[in-house]
């Protein structure tokens, strides 16, 4: 049997959801899945993927415009297999202590694409992180990384679990309660 193909896509100023995105394609490949992790604006067709998972960081509550091409750019393609969105955004812990709801434009976007679901997650804004905004933050003891593994590959097992069910994929993926 061939592994289900699972595209994750990140759009981000700074690279701050491609950590997301790796972590959510790595649990997906240990779930069985045949994902590939891309930049979303490398991502010009969809059409090969069996699900897609797209994610953009939260800017002054606009999720990042790659991204936003990106779903723009595939849009047809989208609204015909099974879609998730993430953000990754506040830079504090409030992703973890309650679910945020998506932003109005990616809850639009959603609505409009026919996505499955939505998972804030906590941003990152660390000394590596190359934004100049980002640097200043950090300068000022506001940054940190907020990113929780545990919580973004028990999303992964939920997407991973969902996606085999509907395509008739024998998983052995584990569960989590509370997704």
């Amino acid at each position: 049997m061939n592994a289900k193909r699972v595209l994750v896509a990140y759009g981000s100023k700074a690279g701050a959801t491609a950590g997301i995105a790796e972590e959510i394609g790595q649990t997906l490949r240990d779930d069985g899945f045949d994902a590939v992790v891309l930049p979303a604006d490398t991502v010009t067709d969809v059409s090969g993927y069996d699900g897609v998972v797209l994610g953009g960081a939260l800017y002054a509550g606009h999720w990042t415009g790659k991204a936003r091409r990106c779903a723009r750019r595939n849009a047809e393609q989208l609204r015909h297999r099974p879609l998730w969105l993430f953000s990754s955004g506040p830079i504090d812990s409030s992703a973890e202590q309650r679910d945020i709801p998506p932003v109005r434009g990616v809850a639009r976007r959603m609505k409009k694409l026919g996505a499955r679901e939505h998972m804030t997650f906590g941003g990152a804004v660390t000394a590596e992180t190359s934004d100049p905004v980002a640097r200043h933050m950090v300068a000022r003891g506001k940054g940190g990384d907020f990113r929780n593994p545990e919580r973004i590959r028990a999303w992964a097992h939920h997407i991973g679990t969902e996606l085999g069910t509907e395509l008739g994929t024998e998983l052995d993926a584990p569960t989590e309660s509370g997704l």
